[in-house]
């Protein structure tokens, strides 16, 4: 007779099959736990986003290849990426990433798109309760289901520290910058400052100090009144940020007075620079000021060999000085 299986009574293969799925599940479950254990520890030391975002790539990076991995937060002015390819295949990928980018999507969750040879993984992360988007982009080959689970599930872990980073760059971005003007101020003056000059005297490269004053400041404030005063500062500041590279060091450290630190530049290239701020500023008019006009004084010091920071910025406000003395809108260079 055939023996009767019922369900009081199952077979052993049936209890062996459920056995050897229930040890995968629970192996799985426990493989997971332990990866989520270490990207919390990744994340837990890291503050700023380039530093975050790093740290979600290194974790990433055995579980899902990837050849770049971006961030976009348009609200916040924020964009970061990461590539690890080299040459024309960098510039190609980074290009896609920046496209990508600028695409408007109302799509909630994730969009994937081919792009000459590279796999584009797209992520909204409203879906997450985070904001802004994620690009995980793979050359050659799809994103597989199996992977893309993997970084949804990462990404939602992600998204917390994600909103903390950028928080806490919205307070380094306020303690960084002048109120009024939104220059740097003096405090990130003073610590890059160091840094510069200590590349300078290491690699042998030039850098030059300009500091520069107002003409006449204090008859505006008197005549016109401070809501004009702040008026003419914030248009001097954009006029200046508009003329400086992005490499250079421009900040406000007084009422009217602002230094720009300027890499790889010998003093000549930087009296060029200051002739030019000079005329832009003659030529401005502001309705405000009536028949006033504004100038600016700037002094020029090149960062000597092995000069100390006490004595180079000597110089330029000595510079500063004698420019001030020969009139209105002048550059003095020493």
């Amino acid at each position: 007779m055939l023996a009767t299986m019922t369900y009081d009574n199952p077979s052993p293969e049936i209890n062996l099959n459920s056995l050897v799925v229930e040890l995968e599940h629970y192996r799985r479950q426990s493989e997971w736990l332990g990866l989520v254990n270490d990207l919390h520890a990744r994340l837990s030391g890291a503050v700023d986003l380039p530093t975050m975002l790093e740290a979600f790539s290194v974790w990433l990076t055995p579980l899902v290849e990837h050849e770049l991995m971006a961030y976009e937060n348009q609200e916040r002015n924020r964009v970061h990426m990461l590539c690890s390819c080299h040459g024309p295949d960098r510039r190609q990928i980074i290009e896609i990433a920046r496209k990508s980018l600028k695409l408007q999507t109302d799509i909630a969750g994730s969009y994937c798109g081919l792009h000459g040879n590279f796999h584009l993984h797209r992520w909204n992360l409203d879906k997450f309760k985070a904001s802004g988007i994620m690009l995980v982009l793979k050359k050659d080959k799809k994103i597989s289901q199996y992977e893309e689970g993997l970084l949804n599930k990462g990404l939602e872990i992600l998204s917390e520290p994600l909103q903390r980073a950028l928080e806490y760059e919205d307070l380094y971005e306020q303690a960084s910058h002048d109120t009024l003007t939104g220059l740097l101020n003096r405090r990130v003056f003073e610590e890059r400052i160091t840094s510069i000059m200590a590349q300078s005297h290491r690699h042998g490269h030039p850098v030059t100090l300009a500091c520069l004053d107002l003409d006449k400041f204090k008859e505006i404030n008197d005549t016109h009144g401070h809501a004009v005063g702040d008026m003419v500062l914030q248009k001097m500041a954009m006029i200046m940020e508009n003329m400086v590279r992005s490499c250079d060091i421009l900040a406000r450290v007084g009422g009217d007075e602002f230094v720009i630190i300027l890499p790889e530049t010998e003093l000549a290239d930087a009296q060029t620079l200051a002739n030019r701020l000079c005329r832009a500023i003659d030529q401005f008019e502001l309705p405000a000021l009536g028949s006033s006009k504004l100038g600016i004084s700037i002094g020029l010091a090149e960062l000597e060999p092995g000069q100390t920071q006490e004595k180079w910025q000597q110089r330029a406000d000595e510079a500063l000085y004698q420019a001030k003395a020969a009139g209105r809108s002048q550059v003095h260079c020493l």
